[in-house]
């Protein structure tokens, strides 16, 4: 957290957390159209809410995870990307192997 160069990334250490608040977020969401539905004077607004509050809290609750799952294939990206730069400023990898052309080690696939 108070790491200064940002080398290390929080984010994939709170989507966890982000994705809980995405569950009770797409909850309440979807309690509160049903709730409406059962409030409502109009049978066909209260049966549409019935039905829709469900179905509004799967996709909410997927578009979030979606979205989540975005965010953490960049950071992932980003961190296998500095991988790669560290790898062929140096020369030296985990499990590096050395080629004959004198370019730096590749890493095995």
């Amino acid at each position: 957290m108070f790491d200064l160069s940002f080398t290390e990334f929080v984010t994939t250490r709170l989507i966890k957390v982000l994705f809980v608040l995405a569950i009770i977020g797409s909850a309440i969401g979807g309690i509160t159209l049903v709730a409406t539905g059962l409030l409502s004077d109009s049978g066909a607004v209260g049966a549409l809410s019935l039905l829709l509050g469900p179905l509004a809290f799967f996709v909410l609750l997927l578009l979030a995870r979606l979205w989540l799952e975005v965010i953490i294939v960049l950071f992932r990206i980003a961190e296998n990307t500095g991988r790669l730069v560290q790898y062929a400023e140096t020369g030296v990898g985990a499990n590096a192997q050395p080629t004959s052309t004198g370019t730096p080690p590749v890493p095995p696939a």
